[in-house]
């Protein structure tokens, strides 16, 4: 399993969290089993939503072994994300 875990904070209701999904899902076929990206619903999750300090969707974050390494708010692109994570590998 691996240590760097991506959030996906997001609602259902949320158009450019709907947006970013195709480009997370194309991210986790190429970076496979290198990272962990869990969808955190934050209608579904709020504690959990409040312990990161969600204020707005879709926000991104990425942990290495527990810690936050980078957060981003708004759509994120494929390229801005990959490289972020390929530093941590």
């Amino acid at each position: 399993m691996s240590n760097v875990v991506l959030y996906d904070f997001s609602a259902t209701w949320c158009g450019p969290c709907k947006m970013q999904k195709p480009i997370l899902e194309n991210l986790e076929k190429e970076l496979g089993d290198k990272v962990d990206i869990k969808e955190v619903d934050v209608d579904q999750s709020p504690d959990l939503a409040g312990k990161y300090g969600i204020h707005a969707v879709p926000t991104l974050i990425i942990e290495k072994d527990g810690s936050e390494i980078k957060r981003y708010t708004g759509v994120t692109s494929a390229d801005i994300l990959s490289a972020e994570l390929n530093k941590l590998f």
